[in-house]
C-alpha cells in the first residue's frame, strides 16, 4: 500500500454511529478537514427509523437527503469531497474482515459490534492516521476503549460549563446604597445605571440587591434601562414562597417576554408556576397547551404496553393534571375560579397533551408550556420556537440534571443549549429555581439521598 503524504496522515478520521446522526443529521460537515465515516450498519439502522413524526425520523430522513446530495455521481464506498474548501472527505464503509472481530470478542452479534469492526477495519487499511469512533453511547465508547479504539462524545453544540450558564439571569449584589433600595420601594422603578453603574446587564436579568440596611428584589428592564421592583405577586392564589419563585412568577407574567426557561430539581414549583401563570393570563390567549416529551419506561416503545393510546399515555400526564388539580383545589368548588378550570378544560382551551401530538400545529395565540424540556434535543426545542406564531408565549421548565433521554446530557440536551444561546436576548428570560418547596420531605430527598 503506498504511503500517504504528510497532510493526509494529519487528517484524521472519524468514524460516526447512528446515534450521532439520530442527534444532529449535519453532523458530517462539522469535522473542519478531516475524513468522516458512516458504516454501513449506520445507513442500516437509519432505515428504520426514516417513518415517523419524532425529532429523531426527521433527523434520519434529512440525513438520507444529504448524503445522496453530497455525494452526487460518486461511489459512496469511495472517498467523496464533502462540500467546501476546508472540509474532509467521506465515504461509507461496507463490512470488512478484521483480525479483531467485536462480535467474538463481547460474545454476541449486534449491530453496535459492527460498527466497532469498522473501526477496527479502518485502523488496519489507514494505518499511520488516527481513528476515532464518534458516538453518544456512553457503553459503545466504553466497548471502543476496551479494544483501543479512541472514542469521543459528540461535541458540536454542546455547552462547556451549564452551572455558569444556567445561573446567568441572577445576580445578588451587597453594599448597594439604601437610599437606591428605598427609592425602589417609593417608586417602583429607577434608572438601572445609579445601582448598576457601568456594568449594565445585556438581557432580562434579576436581582437581589442587599445594603446593611436593607434588601429588595429587582429586574432590569432592559428596554427602559431602569431597575424595577419586583414583588411576590399571586397568579391563580399561587404565591411564590422564595425570591426565585417571585422571579420565575414575574417572566411568566411579563408580557413583553415571548420566551421564559425555568431550571430547576423535583419540588422547585417550575410547571405549577407556569401553569398558575398561564391561568392567571387566560383571558390574554386563544388557548392554553401544556405538552411533555414522552420517554417510555427502559427507553422501551409504548407500543409494547397494553390498552389504547389513552391508556398508555395517562401516566406520563398525570404529573400535569396533579399540578391543575392543586390550583383547583386552592378553591372551594362552588367558588368561579374553581369551575372555570372545569369549564377550560372541558371546552378545550385548556389542552394537556404529549408533546408528539402538537407537532405540525400552528402555534399562534398560544400560551405554551413545555414540561420535561430537558429531554428535548436542540433540534426540538429549536422547531418548537419556530413555530411560534402571533401573541404565543412558551414556557420551558425542566431539570438539565435529570436527564432521562438515551444519549442527552447536561450540556447537551435541548434546554441548555436555549439557556446558553438565548441567554441574552430581550425577548427571553431565565430563572433557576434552587429551593424546593413541596415539602420538607420532598427536600430531605433532593438533599440527602
Amino acid at each position: 500500500m503506498p504511503r500517504a503524504k504528510k497532510s493526509e496522515l494529519d487528517r484524521k478520521i472519524f468514524v460516526l454511529d447512528t446515534s450521532v446522526i439520530l442527534y444532529a443529521h449535519n453532523s458530517i460537515m462539522t469535522f473542519a478537514e478531516h475524513d468522516v465515516v458512516i458504516p454501513i450498519t449506520v445507513l442500516e439502522e437509519l432505515d428504520q427509523f426514516k417513518k415517523g413524526n419524532d425529532s429523531k425520523n426527521f433527523e434520519a430522513r434529512e440525513f438520507i437527503r444529504l448524503l445522496d446530495n453530497v455525494s452526487q455521481d460518486h461511489m459512496l464506498h469511495n472517498w467523496t469531497p464533502l462540500n467546501g474548501k476546508n472540509k474532509g472527505h467521506f465515504k461509507v464503509l461496507m463490512n470488512n474482515q478484521n483480525k479483531l472481530n467485536a462480535n467474538e470478542i463481547f460474545g454476541e452479534e449486534k449491530n453496535d459490534h459492527k460498527i466497532l469492526n469498522a473501526a477496527l477495519s479502518l485502523k488496519q487499511s489507514e494505518r499511520g492516521r488516527k481513528v476515532i469512533l464518534v458516538t453518544k453511547d456512553i457503553n459503545l465508547r466504553l466497548k471502543a476503549k476496551s479494544l483501543e479504539i479512541n472514542a469521543e462524545d459528540y461535541e458540536t453544540g454542546k455547552i462547556k460549563n451549564i452551572t455558569e450558564v444556567e445561573n446567568t439571569n441572577k445576580v445578588v449584589l451587597e453594599d448597594v446604597n439604601p437610599e437606591m433600595i428605598n427609592a425602589l420601594y417609593e417608586s417602583y422603578n429607577v434608572p438601572a445605571n445609579e445601582i448598576l453603574g457601568e456594568n449594565m446587564a445585556k438581557g432580562n436579568a434579576y436581582y437581589i440587591l442587599k445594603s446593611n440596611k436593607n434588601s429588595v428584589l429587582a429586574y432590569y428592564n432592559r428596554e427602559d434601562s431602569t431597575m424595577e421592583r419586583v414583588d411576590k405577586k399571586t397568579a391563580y392564589n399561587i404565591k411564590p414562597r422564595n425570591a426565585e419563585q417571585a422571579f420565575a412568577l414575574h417572566a411568566i407574567l411579563n408580557p413583553k417576554v415571548k420566551l421564559v426557561s425555568i431550571q430547576g430539581v423535583a419540588g422547585t414549583g417550575k410547571t405549577l408556576l407556569a401553569l398558575a401563570g398561564a391561568l392567571e393570563q387566560r383571558r390574554e390567549y386563544k388557548q392554553i397547551y401544556i405538552a411533555r416529551p414522552i420517554v417510555p419506561l427502559s427507553n422501551k416503545d409504548i407500543g409494547y404496553l397494553p390498552g389504547d393510546i389513552k391508556s398508555k399515555l395517562n401516566p406520563y400526564m398525570e404529573p400535569l393534571w396533579d399540578n391543575l388539580k392543586f390550583i383547583q383545589n386552592q378553591y372551594k368548588e362552588s367558588e368561579k375560579e374553581f369551575q372555570k378550570i372545569t369549564e377550560l378544560v372541558n371546552q378545550e382551551k385548556l389542552v394537556i397533551q404529549p408533546l408528539a401530538y402538537i407537532r405540525g400545529r400552528s402555534i399562534s395565540n398560544i400560551f405554551f408550556i413545555v414540561d420535561e424540556a430537558q429531554n428535548l434535543t436542540p433540534h426540538e426545542i429549536k422547531t418548537i420556537i419556530s413555530r411560534a406564531g402571533e401573541n404565543t408565549k412558551i414556557i420551558f421548565t425542566g431539570d438539565v440534571y435529570q436527564i432521562d433521554t438515551p444519549y442527552l446530557d447536561s450540556q447537551s440536551n435541548g434546554m441548555s443549549y436555549l439557556i446558553d444561546r438565548a441567554k441574552d436576548h430581550p425577548l427571553y428570560a431565565h430563572v433557576k429555581l434552587e429551593k424546593g418547596e413541596r415539602s420538607e420531605l420532598a427536600n430531605l430527598a433532593n438533599e440527602l439521598l
